[in-house]
């Protein structure tokens, strides 16, 4: 299957923006063989568009005015400064990664105190099969929020129907998105701090949290990778409205004074 946008798509909008969104390449940090034998970095990156790299979301971000790049090196407030946008997505367990690099709480305590001063944070997770929720877990209760240890949305091949759901109208986020297709989920519970944006059958499938001048959203899935941008998905389902979606309602909660 062909994706729908070629690395040139990627990079077809030029200019200067005011906003930027960081994909975080630290904790999520996979490899593979290239066809020369080499190691290439792949995996929910900008640069990977291939079905498992998130290459059209990066391409709907800069189609909404934002700049994209990406950080390899653990988060530092040096390293932050000048992101608008921060997202953290499927951190390695050490089946994905030989050495992987978890969550700590310096790394927590320069996050959180960027997203006081107005910074959007992102948390992507997945099933607990397939993600280091422990650690994660410490960053993401510092805002009200805890990914569950459990797996909802399982399909079995190619019914997509066990993984659809549909948006309400008036949800806050998803303004043109009607029916989604996410699989293979961790829901959240949370606490006080947060409050859900989208619940099914009394379970919390994403919420959003205000923390001092910014904002976080989170979801228990890396969703956004190519093969769900309507990459594969039959007609009806509306995952590349939500990619744009989520992404215009991002760099809208972006303060008028910015964290750079």
């Amino acid at each position: 299957m062909k994706i729908l946008f070629s690395i040139v798509c990627l990079f077809a909008f030029t200019g200067l923006s005011s906003q930027v969104v960081t994909l975080d390449y630290f904790f999520n940090r996979e490899f593979r063989k290239s066809r020369t034998g080499q190691a290439e970095r792949f995996h929910y990156t900008w640069e990977d568009t291939a079905q498992t790299g998130y290459s059209i979301w990066g391409y709907l971000f800069r189609k909404a005015g934002a700049d994209i790049k990406s950080m390899d090196a653990a988060p530092t407030k040096t390293n932050l400064k000048g992101t608008d946008v921060y997202i953290v997505v499927d951190p390695d367990t050490e089946k994905e990664t030989g050495q992987p690099n978890y969550i700590q709480k310096k790394q927590i305590k320069v996050i959180s105190e960027w997203v006081k001063a107005g910074g959007v944070l992102v948390l992507l997770a997945n099933d607990s099969a397939n993600t280091e929720l422990k650690h994660f877990n410490q960053l993401a209760k510092k805002f009200g929020i805890h990914f569950n240890n459990d797996l909802r949305n399982k399909v079995s091949g190619d019914d997509f129907n066990m993984a659809a759901l549909l948006i309400s109208t008036g949800n806050p986020i998803f303004t043109t998105a009607k029916k989604i297709y996410i699989k293979d989920i961790c829901t959240l519970k949370l606490t006080r701090k947060a409050k859900p944006v989208f619940t099914d059958k009394n379970e919390v499938i994403m919420a959003i949290a205000d923390y001092g001048k910014g904002k976080v959203f989170a979801v228990g899935d890396p969703w956004f990778y190519n093969e769900y941008c309507n990459g594969r998905l039959p007609a009806g389902y509306d995952n590349d409205k939500a990619a744009q979606d989520l992404a215009t309602w991002l760099l809208k909660q972006v303060p008028a004074t910015e964290v750079k």
